[in-house]
């Protein structure tokens, strides 16, 4: 189950990037991805790898920006999330 959500979480971040930031499709991937990861390694493991002390900072943009294309700012929250993701597993 998880690893079909986090497929179809991709699959409708590419189309919402590809629909030029459509974001209806932005924000449904990233719940999508979101909850795929929590099926996969389970919700302590997500809450414990995200909120770990060093990965603060890559956390709260990954999360914010989230939380920005929930709010339809897409092109302002995927940059975010792009910068996030970036940092969160360097």
């Amino acid at each position: 189950i998880g690893v079909g959500l986090m497929g179809f979480g991709i699959f409708f971040i590419l189309f919402g990037m590809l629909l030029y930031f459509d974001s209806v499709l932005l924000a449904f991937g990233n719940i999508l991805f979101l909850s795929g990861l929590v099926f996969i390694i389970g919700f302590r493991r997500t809450f414990t790898f995200f909120f770990q002390r060093q990965k603060m900072k890559g956390s709260s943009f990954f999360l914010g920006g989230v939380l920005i294309v929930l709010m339809r700012w897409p092109l302002l929250g995927m940059l975010l999330e792009a910068y996030g993701f970036v940092t969160l597993f360097r």
